[in-house]
């Protein structure tokens, strides 16, 4: 079950069938048990970080903003409306 990127259930059946050669062998009822309780917290920290993921923002875009509002703040544009026409 080392590997992350398949779901934790899989993984724990995969390994069972890998090491001890699940479905014909099998654990004992109690260490069994524990690979499954692994599996299913793995599972739910999995969704938990799914849940949360946070993409994060194109970098060209951020420069692009950042470029525009530094444009933006060196423009001082006054206007005087003190003239009588």
């Amino acid at each position: 079950m080392t590997s992350p990127s398949t779901e934790p259930l899989g993984a724990a059946l995969s390994w069972l069938h890998r090491y001890v050669g699940f479905p014909t062998y099998r654990l004992e009822k109690r260490a069994e048990q524990l690979v499954c309780i692994a599996a299913l917290a793995a599972e739910e920290e999995a969704a938990e970080n799914r849940r949360f993921l946070i993409q994060s923002r194109d970098p060209a875009q951020t420069s692009a903003l950042k470029a525009h509002g530094l444009r933006r703040s060196q423009v001082h544009f006054k206007c005087d409306n003190s003239a009588k026409v």
